[in-house]
């Protein structure tokens, strides 16, 4: 793949969207590519607390987790040069999305519930989908935050069941068009 060729790169890219969609794996590549730092705002928040993203919904429950999740972003919206990757209820915060549109170029990356399902469905690491019906839960974060994803994102890439190098050259004819 290697460094893109474009004008128009944004100093900042944020990726959202539900969990699974893709959002570190593009992130990642895609930061290499840019030459820019790359940040998950969950691994983040890992490392500084030393236990996972499981441990603090377990223990201080998804409003102790989205206090954490929103200082994270607001630390790391001030940084130059970056591409992060948010977890997928980032979005659920009016701040988080007031934060996200205000200092960088935020991707959507849009997966139906069947993609979701197909990549979640053995998934034991997620705070959401335990004990639950794991399609029945996607498919209410989908309707529940698809709104929300929307209204924040400068540019909506359905992943479906494509290739990165795809996505990532849709990224790339973005940033060349801008």
């Amino acid at each position: 793949m290697g460094i893109f060729i474009v004008d128009n790169i944004p100093n900042n890219i944020y990726f959202i969207g539900l969990m699974g969609a893709g959002k570190t794996t593009v992130g990642k590549i895609l930061a290499k590519n840019l030459g820019k730092t790359f940040y998950d705002t969950d691994q983040v928040i890992e490392q500084r607390t030393g236990v996972k993203v499981s441990t603090i919904f377990e223990l201080e429950g998804e409003v102790g987790f989205r206090k954490r999740e929103l200082a994270m972003i607001e630390e790391l919206t001030q940084l130059d040069n970056v591409v992060m990757a948010t977890g997928g209820g980032a979005v659920i915060a009016p701040e988080n999305r007031a934060l996200l549109k205000q200092h960088g170029f935020v991707i959507y990356l849009r997966a139906n519930v069947k993609d979701l399902w197909q990549r979640m469905r053995h998934d034991r690491h997620r705070p959401l989908l335990q004990n639950v019906d794991v399609h029945a839960k996607l498919e209410q974060l989908y309707h529940e935050r698809n709104p929300l994803y929307t209204e924040t994102a400068s540019l909506i890439i359905d992943t479906g069941s494509q290739p990165v190098a795809n996505i990532l050259n849709q990224i790339e004819q973005t940033f060349n068009s801008i």
